[in-house]
C-alpha cells in the first residue's frame, strides 16, 4: 500500500479483505486453531513457522487491530493489551529484570506511577522519578550503570505536562537505552512520537482510541528503530539465545521483530493479559472515527479552557492551547495542530468547592473515567491518584483542587452551560 495520510489509516489499515472475504474485519472469538499435522502445530510453538494457534498468544482479530495502530504511529510491529496499564508493564518489563533501574517522567498517570515506584521495586527494579522539564544536562545525571529504559508520556494524565520527547529521546540514546512513552492523551492523530525520537509507543486504548467507553485495552507498538545488538550486554532477553525457546535469537531471528515477538512468546504466554476478540473489533470501529472525533474533543476543550480562563470562581486552568498556559510553548512544537480533549482546572474554595461543582453538573458525569465521546469530570487526588502521598502528588502536578475535565464532543455551549450552572452552585 502506497503511503496514505493518517485519516485513510484510520478508515482502510489493518485489514485487506481478498476477494470474496467479509468486508468488515470478523471477530475472530476462538480459543484456539485447528491444524491437519502434528508436524504444523509443533512449528508454530518452535517459532519454525507463522500462525495461529492460541488466542492468548495472538489472534487474527487483535493483530488486524494493532496493525492499524501500527500504520497510525508509523512503526514496524505491535500488539493489543487487555489494559493500559498491562501495555505499560509490558513494555517495560520486556527489557528488564531484576537489578534494573528506570529513569521515568514524575507527571504520569497515578497508576503507572504505582506500577513503576512500587510494584516494580517489588520485583527488584529501581526507578528514578525527573520533572518532565528537566533539562538534558541534568536528566544525564541521572543515568546509572544499571539503567536500562526511559519512561514518559507525550501529555501527562491529569497535570497536562508536555514531555519534551527530543530531550528525553537524546538523552536514552546516549546512553544506549530506548525511550517508551505513552501517547494516550493525544494519541497519533495530534502526535506521532516516533517521528521525535521514541523507540516505543504505548496506549491505554480504553481511552480516546476505542472512544465510547464500551471495551478496555492497551497497545504497544516497537518504532524498530532501537538497535539492540549494538547494546546486547544491556538486553540479554533479545540478543542471546531463549532457552524456552529451543535457543532462539530474536534480534537475529525476527529482525525489527525482535521486540514484540518476544513480548507475545513470553510475556503474553506466561502472564496473559491479551483483550477478548470482541472488545478488538470494537476498537477497531473507535479507530475509525479517530481523525473526525480527535479535532472536535480539542475545539470543544479550548472553547470550555477559555471560558474557564475568564470566569472569576476559578482559580486556574491548564490546557496548553491556552496563550498564558506554562506548556504552550513546548505544545506549539509537539502539538501545533492540538493536544486532547482534557483540561485541568481548579475551583475557589478548594477540595469542597471541588467536590459541590462537580455533584452540580448535569450533562457531565462523574467516573472514572476520561477521554471518551460524553463530557466527565473527576477529582485524581482522591481517586485515581489516591495512592500517592502528598509529596508524590505534587511531584506529578496535582493539587488538591484539581478537577480533570474531559471534554467530549456533545455541543460545546450545552457543556459550557452545564458548567455555568454548577458554578453558580457553589
Amino acid at each position: 500500500m502506497t503511503k496514505k495520510n493518517l485519516g485513510t489509516l484510520c478508515v482502510q489499515a489493518g485489514y485487506e479483505p481478498k476477494n470474496g472475504e467479509p468486508r468488515v474485519l470478523p471477530i475472530i472469538q476462538s480459543t484456539t486453531f485447528k491444524y491437519d499435522s502434528s508436524e504444523q502445530m509443533g512449528n508454530l510453538f518452535d517459532l519454525k513457522e507463522s500462525g495461529y494457534f492460541y488466542t492468548r498468544l495472538s489472534n487474527p482479530t487483535n493483530d488486524a487491530v494493532a496493525n492499524k495502530i501500527v500504520a497510525l504511529e508509523g512503526g514496524v510491529a505491535g500488539i493489543l493489551t487487555s489494559s493500559g496499564q498491562a501495555a505499560n508493564f509490558y513494555a517495560l518489563l520486556n527489557i528488564l529484570k531484576a537489578g534494573d533501574h528506570v529513569i521515568s517522567s514524575s507527571a504520569i498517570y497515578g497508576g503507572t506511577y504505582n506500577l513503576i515506584a512500587h510494584t516494580m521495586k517489588d520485583l527488584g527494579i529501581e526507578s528514578t522519578f525527573v520533572d518532565p522539564a528537566i533539562s538534558l544536562e541534568d536528566l544525564n545525571k541521572e543515568f546509572k550503570k544499571n539503567t536500562k529504559v526511559v519512561f514518559g508520556e507525550t501529555l501527562s494524565n491529569p497535570s497536562l505536562k508536555v514531555l519534551d520527547i527530543e530531550t528525553f529521546a537524546k538523552a536514552a540514546h546516549d546512553h544506549g537505552v530506548p525511550l517508551i512513552v505513552d501517547n494516550t492523551f493525544p494519541t497519533p492523530i495530534f502526535l506521532r512520537p516516533i517521528e521525535w525520537g521514541a523507540d516505543i509507543v504505548t496506549h491505554s486504548t480504553t481511552k480516546y482510541m476505542n472512544g465510547f467507553a464500551n471495551s478496555v485495552g492497551g497497545a504497544v507498538i516497537d518504532s524498530g528503530n532501537f538497535d539492540w545488538s549494538k547494546h546486547k550486554d544491556k538486553f540479554p532477553g533479545l540478543t542471546e539465545p531463549d532457552e524456552t525457546y529451543h535457543g532462539v535469537v530474536y534480534t537475529e531471528s525476527f529482525g525489527k521483530g525482535a521486540y514484540i515477538t518476544k513480548m507475545t512468546t513470553t510475556l503474553m504466554r506466561d502472564l496473559g493479559s491479551i483483550p477478548s476478540p470482541q472488545n478488538s473489533f470494537y476498537l477497531g470501529l473507535g479507530l475509525e472515527t479517530l481523525h473526525l472525533r480527535m479535532p472536535r474533543h480539542y475545539e470543544n476543550a479550548l472553547a470550555v479552557a477559555k471560558f474557564l480562563e475568564n470566569n472569576d470562581k476559578i482559580s486556574w486552568v491548564s490546557f496548553s492551547a491556552l496563550e498564558k498556559d506554562s506548556q504552550h510553548k513546548l505544545a506549539q512544537k509537539y502539538l501545533p495542530d492540538g493536544s486532547c480533549g482534557v483540561i485541568s482546572f481548579g475551583v475557589n474554595g478548594g477540595r469542597d468547592a471541588a467536590t459541590k461543582f462537580m455533584d452540580s453538573l448535569k450533562l457531565a458525569a462523574v467516573v472514572t473515567h476520561v477521554a471518551d465521546s460524553r463530557t466527565c469530570v473527576l477529582h485524581p487526588a482522591s481517586t485515581t491518584h489516591r495512592q500517592m502521598n502528598e509529596e508524590e502528588l505534587r511531584q506529578a502536578g496535582i493539587s488538591s483542587d484539581l478537577i480533570r475535565m474531559s471534554v467530549g464532543i456533545e455541543d460545546a455551549q450545552d457543556i459550557i452551560e452545564d458548567i455555568k450552572g454548577a458554578l453558580e452552585a457553589i
